[in-house]
Formats: structure tokens, C-alpha cells, sequence
């Protein structure tokens, strides 16, 4: 038995096909569930979902927002590139056998869906600055931040090419023109075997380089640069740059990420609520297969 939305059928099939896709995700959820009470639960949000699809599929085909041809034909070759196309022999598509009619209606239905999503969405009230500052002052937990370094290094790795006494040779000779007055960016950019940027690392949080590197740098004032020392990757000389405390980050450094935070929960609220009031205008009744 299947469905008569607004007086289209829909045939039971794509509510059996929604619930082997949510299975794996709800089973484990639906755990404590009697099998049959949990069957019959799947069954109900499958059935909901298609609905609901359905339905919005009417309603942007109802606006009818104008597609181009062309947006159409880029879309088709995405999914089926064409005959002599490199990508069709890896992805082992082809167009031969298939209904590009249909499927240039079904990517229509896509894009009118689309618009329509990005449509009620762009219509979702801005949050106001005082929402911001609520959920900053709500969430302080979530901007929390570890101690922070940043530092520069000039390293000579030992490995499988190169022993530690050519390694040490290498570092020492970047220590000696360092204690001659060399700049350290300089310096780094030609010695180091992570030539670049200076051999500045940025900012890195407490805890994210080997021990013996933040061992180093943590006896360090800013400014001032290391001894050469040992890490399990070879030889080092390292400068720190600055320090900061761990803390809370500053409401301007995350209010973009608040703001957008919120802005995609409003689209989501504006979403479901355009489609509930798709359904309380709908006229659903289950159905048998009309016949051909």
C-alpha cells in the first residue's frame, strides 16, 4: 500500500528503501526497543521523511524556478561523463542504456529543491548581537583555549639517509652562524631540513610537539633561542617567539563562528517550519497503485 500526496501516488517501495538507509543509524538508538515496536517506529520517520521530500519537491516545482538548460546538462555529465571522457573509465559510468530524460528531470527536481531550501533559509531572521553575546556567555566552555606557543626551529633529522654525527655536524654549523649574529629566519631557511616560513611552527597549543621539543622552548623567555638539543626526529635549535596563558578565547576572535552557528540553527528552524506547514495543507491517504 502506498501513499496519495496531494494526489500523487508514491509508491511503498521508497518508504522500504528510506528505512535501509536510516537502519543502520536509528538501530542502535532503538536498542531497547521491542523488534516489532522498533520496526513499526523506523517505518513511521521513513514514512515521515518521504512525505516530506514529497513535498517539498511539489512545492519547488509549484514555484517553478527557472533552470537553464545548460545548469541541467552540467549536472547530467557530473553523474555520466561522456563516452571517451579519462573519468568515465574510473568512476565505470556510461550513458549508454540510460534515460537522460529521466535523469534531467530528476536533477531539475534537485536544483528547484535546492533554491527553494536556499530560499526559505536566506529568509531566517540575522541573530542580534545580544543572542551572540548569550550563547558566548552560555558556551565559555566551548572557547576555551590550552596554552599557547609560538616558536620557531632549525632541524637536522637522523634517519635512514643520515647519521647522527653528519646530522650534529650540520646543526652545528647553523649554532655557529646564529651565535655570530645570523638572523634566525635566515638562518633557518638555509640549514634547516624544514626549509620555509623562517622555520616558524605558528602557534601550536601545549602538548602537541614531542616532549623533549616543548621541554625546550618552555625554558625559553621570548626572544630567546635554545641550545642545540636531542628529539627522537634529531637535532633542533628553537626561538620563542611569545607565550599566551590558557584562557577563553575573546568574544570578537568567535563572534563569526557564533554568528554562523546560529544563523544555520534559524535556517534549519525556518526549514522545518516551512515544511509543517507544508503537511497541515497536505492531503495524505494511503493508497493502492493506481492502474497503468
Amino acid at each position: 500500500m502506498g501513499l496519495l500526496i496531494n494526489g500523487e501516488y508514491v509508491d511503498d517501495a521508497l518508504i522500504r528503501q528510506e528505512m535501509a538507509s536510516l537502519r543502520p543509524h536509528y538501530e542502535a538508538m532503538m536498542a531497547d526497543m521491542e523488534p516489532v515496536a522498533r520496526e513499526m517506529q523506523l517505518k513511521d520517520w521513513s514514512k515521515e521523511n518521504v512525505i516530506e521530500r514529497v513535498l517539498l519537491r511539489q512545492e519547488a516545482a509549484r514555484r517553478a524556478p527557472a533552470v537553464s538548460e545548460e545548469e541541467i546538462n552540467e549536472r547530467l555529465t557530473e553523474l555520466l561523463p561522456p563516452p571517451g571522457d579519462p573519468e568515465n573509465c574510473e568512476a565505470g559510468t556510461t550513458r549508454a542504456g540510460v534515460d537522460q530524460e529521466a535523469m534531467k528531470a530528476e536533477i531539475l527536481a534537485q536544483i528547484q529543491m535546492e533554491r527553494l531550501v536556499q530560499d526559505v533559509g536566506e529568509k531566517a531572521p540575522k541573530p542580534k548581537k545580544q543572542e551572540l553575546l548569550d550563547f558566548y556567555q552560555a558556551n565559555r566552555e566551548r572557547f576555551a583555549v590550552p596554552p599557547m606557543l609560538h616558536a620557531s626551529h632549525i632541524v637536522k633529522n637522523v634517519n635512514d639517509t643520515v647519521d647522527e654525527a653528519t646530522a650534529q655536524a650540520a646543526i652545528a654549523v647553523a649554532e655557529a652562524e646564529l651565535a655570530a649574529g645570523g638572523a634566525f629566519a635566515e638562518v633557518a631557511d638555509r640549514h634547516s631540513d624544514c626549509a620555509g616560513q623562517g622555520g616558524s611552527l605558528g602557534w601550536f597549543p601545549l602538548g602537541e610537539m614531542v616532549e623533549e621539543f616543548e621541554a625546550a622552548v618552555l625554558a625559553l623567555e621570548p626572544g630567546q633561542v635554545s641550545p642545540v638539543f636531542r628529539s627522537v626526529f634529531g637535532f633542533h635549535i628553537a626561538q620563542l617567539h611569545d607565550r599566551r596563558p590558557e584562557g577563553i578565547r575573546p568574544f570578537n576572535d568567535v563572534k563569526d563562528e557564533i554568528e554562523s552557528a546560529l544563523q544555520a540553527e534559524k535556517r534549519e528552524r525556518a526549514l522545518e517550519t516551512f515544511v509543517d506547514e507544508l503537511k497541515e495543507k497536505a492531503v495524505v491517504k494511503s493508497a493502492k497503485q493506481p492502474a497503468v
